[in-house]
């Protein structure tokens, strides 16, 4: 059997549904292959939107994400995504082709060293030189891409490899040296940690989103039906835990709610759970008091004690961990710091629904929000159209919230909703972008096209890069925005029809209900264009 062959056939023993991709000459023999594959191959408009494809496939399905693109310009495409899927910790294996072997280190013809590349953000990566080692890697970079603290994994094949043949042969076992993520979290540690909460006057639990990594709402939610224990969720923890529940407190971090960043600095103690501690979640460190003891659960050893000193760490599993602890716990008598919790609440909501000339983000969400399905997932861009949306539309139910939030891609909505869709065809997925974000990939329309995946484009078009315009004055004052203006800004909806899809541009939110009817039952994808003043910002 061919490599290219072998590769198609694990695919099929892993359950690989979708391939993300762009083929090149150096994917000659895998795309014969994939030719008579059971699989489905989603061709893209750019490497780059592949791996966003298959991040949002990833996150939503549960399952590696899988992306494929030729050697040199292809294989280099790739690196925004991959570095986009590591700092967010989402399983992705992703197939590049290379020259020949005889070829490699020769400055010849879309030649690129794409291991070397992408070492610093990828879990692991191969260059596979010998045909007989195809399916232990491919074992390997599945195991590696899902287990522990997931990431992704890329394998780089040159084409004469792809040719040749080999035994399809499963058999071997998964042996990696120094490879053994421990997922149990250790029981001395579980017994002080419950021992700590019992003593805890004001407790909080602190959700990042590595609980979705661990598959672990479940047991989070039992968690806190247990003790009774609020709650409040980094950016990338948004979903994780009902947001009309009396016991949730608010996003926190720089774009948060005011009231979670009080609630966080009242508690006694905080029991952070999937949580990488960075600086955009912790307002640079500064959201806790000196005397707040901190428990620290994460599947990755790295992460804890990084930012943030801990009293009581434990590396492990959530949903392990957290199932461990329900056996365990029971619930804490602290009525006055959950009515305290819900003073703060009330006190600080400020809300301004003030109506503008143009779209109002904020209440566009809201009514968004309050008319869609419970199982909604929302893919956000990078910019003010992701704060509008982490902060407006209710997660709750099923809800999914997802973004890049650690290296802050633009461009990563548009794709990621197409995976997200293709993963739970049931669900509605809305794309909020802006102007800016959507321009970054916006050929991956055609992609979404093709596809048949239907998603609803929720775009915000300021004619500006909104959220550097706001940087800009709070540092260098109202006069300092430079750089930021799009003279040029095109149709957007002439831009989706010209791609198939269905579109209609809204000026003011009296009007948005109707044309959001008009999407929900659209066949086709539908994008809304939502005319907002370049003044409007985040807070």
């Amino acid at each position: 059997m061919k490599v290219s062959d072998a590769i198609c056939k694990f695919f099929e023993t892993k359950n690989v549904e979708y391939v993300f991709g762009y083929p090149g000459g150096a994917l000659l023999p895998m795309y014969e292959s994939f030719r008579h594959s059971n699989f489905k191959h989603i061709l893209v408009r750019n490497e780059q939107g592949a791996v966003h494809s298959a991040s949002g496939y990833a996150r939503i399905s549960g399952k590696v994400g899988v992306c494929i693109a030729t050697s040199g310009p292809g294989a280099t495409n790739l690196i925004t995504g991959i570095a986009t899927a590591y700092m967010d910790s989402i399983p992705i294996v992703a197939i590049t082709g290379q020259v020949n072997t005889e070829a490699i280190g020769k400055d010849s013809f879309q030649e690129a060293d794409i291991t070397g590349a992408t070492e610093p953000f990828t879990k692991h990566n191969y260059l596979v030189k010998d045909p007989n080692d195809i399916l232990r890697v491919l074992k390997e970079a599945f195991f590696i891409a899902s287990s522990g603290r997931p990431g992704p994994v890329l394998i780089d094949i040159p084409r004469n490899v792809q040719d040749a043949h080999i035994d399809f042969d499963l058999s071997k076992e998964i042996n990696i040296l120094g490879y053994k993520p421990t997922t149990d979290g250790h029981s001395g540690q579980i017994k002080k940690i419950i021992q700590r909460i019992k003593k805890a006057n004001r407790p909080l639990i602190y959700v990042g989103g590595g609980v979705f990594s661990a598959k672990a709402t479940k047991e989070l939610r039992e968690f806190v039906k247990i003790t009774k224990i609020p709650l409040v969720n980094t950016m990338m923890g948004l979903g994780a835990f009902p947001m009309d529940s009396p016991y949730y407190g608010g996003m926190v971090g720089f774009h948060g709610n005011e009231h979670s960043e009080l609630i966080l600095k009242e508690a006694d103690l905080v029991l952070i759970i999937g949580a990488r501690m960075s600086d955009r979640a912790t307002m640079n460190f500064s959201s806790f008091k000196t005397d707040t003891d901190l428990i620290h659960i994460d599947i990755d050893p790295a992460e804890i004690g990084k930012n943030v000193v801990n009293q009581i760490p434990i590396v492990g599993d959530a949903k392990n961990i957290l199932n461990s602890l329900n056996k365990k716990i029971s619930t804490l008598k602290i009525e006055d710091w959950l009515n305290k919790v819900n003073d703060i609440k009330t006190f600080t909501e400020n809300f301004v629904t003030t109506n503008t000339k143009t779209i109002n983000p904020k209440i566009a969400l809201r009514l968004l929000s309050s008319i869609s399905p419970n199982d909604t997932i929302i893919t956000a861009d990078v910019g003010q159209n992701q704060i509008w949306a982490a902060k407006n539309f209710k997660y709750y139910g099923d809800r999914r919230y997802l973004t890049s939030g650690g290296l802050g891609t633009m461009g990563y909505s548009l794709s990621a909703s197409i995976g997200a869709k293709l993963a739970s065809p049931n669900r509605e997925v809305i794309c909020v972008t802006g102007d800016g974000g959507i321009q970054m990939l916006l050929a991956e329309l055609g992609t979404l096209a093709e596809s048949k995946a239907k998603v609803i484009i929720l775009l915000f078009n300021n004619s500006a890069l909104g959220m550097v315009k706001e940087l800009q004055e709070k540092k260098y004052g109202k006069n300092a925005p430079f750089g930021i203006d799009y003279d040029l800004s095109p149709d957007f909806v002439k831009i989706a029809k010209a791609f198939s899809l269905s579109g209609e541009r809204v000026y003011s939110n009296a009007n948005l209900n109707k044309v959001y009817q008009k999407a929900l039952s659209s066949e086709k994808s539908f994008l809304i264009e939502c005319i907002v003043d370049k003044d409007f910002g985040t807070l």
